[in-house]
């Protein structure tokens, strides 16, 4: 139902009376339905659609104590796919619960971070998922958060105690690492990030420990660790093939790294420089990389699956907040052949 520009809009004392409930089960129904049965939510929703009524978010900011009705979600890079992967999945189990997301870019800024997670707590959001930069935490603690709920997702805080969901780091990598040995690779490269970032150290640690069971050892001049984004990838890339000794593969610990090396090999094979170009192993998976110039194994794994398992261990510590222990949720992976 559609109000003419200027009408007054309903209250929620109307909705609660067209629907036959109270005012406070309205609301609560609004908030998320907690602790009200599904008939009465029903009831109240189709008040709702009738009445055209929309909440008042002004008002309620300023109520003390009402939930806003809102998820705060803080990614690290806003530009890579995979983390609006990652999105989509959090906000899929937020609207379930009757919320809405709102979502920043900390640029794996520690200050960043630490101004965008004060702006959500300003802003009485419910909860809080993060993937964490890394550096100091102080801001993350709960006397800090006001005790709002926070769940890391991805990355784990060392000295922070809260519900976590990440992925086999160590695993496939060892994995993927061990497919490239299996093929008789010997010179093998690793592009990864930063050392103080946490997936970039599990990574490196799986690549470490296969190559280290198979007794080949890393030559430092073929692995580069500090690459945040694409285009210092393909410049770490290029430094590697253009040694007289250059790998014949490459492990690449994330997907900017690896389209990062892919644009340089492609290139080089553009330009008619002598191959042969490396084999390639992606931990994530990225846009067209069946279209790659070289074949790409890729150590697959759900973005969606992982901001949907972060939402739920949210919301069951929203609905449950006497639960003391955090809980930690590692998903698996899957290697992916070309």
């Amino acid at each position: 139902m559609s109000k003419p520009q200027g009408a007054r809009q309903p209250t929620i004392k109307e909705v609660a009376n067209l629907a036959g409930v109270s005012p406070m089960t309205a609301s609560r129904t609004l908030a998320g339905g907690r602790n009200v049965r599904p008939d009465l939510q029903e009831r109240v929703m189709a008040a709702v659609r009738e009445l055209g009524y929309f909440r008042n978010e002004n008002a309620r900011s300023l109520r003390p104590g009402q939930p806003s009705g809102l998820i705060g979600i803080a990614i690290t890079n806003l530009a890579n796919p995979y983390y609006g992967s990652f999105a989509l999945g959090v906000e899929e189990v937020a609207a379930e619960h009757g919320r809405r997301i709102i979502l920043g870019n900390t640029g794996e800024d520690v200050a960043r971070e630490r101004q965008l997670v004060s702006d959500f707590i300003g802003r009485q959001v419910d909860g809080l998922i993060l993937v964490p930069t890394s550096g100091d935490a102080a801001h993350l603690r709960p006397e800090r958060l006001g005790h709002v709920p926070l769940v890391l997702a991805s990355r784990r805080v060392p000295g922070l105690d809260v519900d976590t969901v990440l992925l086999d780091d160590v695993g496939g990598s060892y994995r993927g690492t061990i497919s490239l040995l299996d093929a008789g690779h010997t010179r093998i490269g690793f592009l990864g990030n930063r050392t103080s970032v946490f997936t970039g150290e599990r990574r490196y640690r799986g690549f470490e420990r296969a190559m280290t069971e198979r007794g080949v050892p890393i030559d430092t001049a073929i692995v580069a660790r500090d690459q945040q984004d694409v285009d210092a990838a393909s410049r770490a890339a290029r430094v590697m093939l253009d040694l007289d000794e250059p790998p014949t593969a490459i492990f690449s610990a994330n997907n900017r790294n690896s389209i990062g090396a892919l644009r340089e090999i492609g290139r080089r094979i553009r330009d008619g420089l002598p191959g042969p170009h490396p084999s390639m192993v992606s931990f994530d998976d990225f846009e067209l990389s069946e279209l790659m110039p070289v074949p790409v194994t890729v150590i697959d794994h759900d973005a969606r699956l992982l901001g949907r398992e972060a939402a739920t261990l949210l919301f069951a510590r929203l609905d449950d907040d006497t639960a003391e222990a955090a809980r930690t949720v590692e998903l698996p992976v899957t290697i992916e052949y070309p």
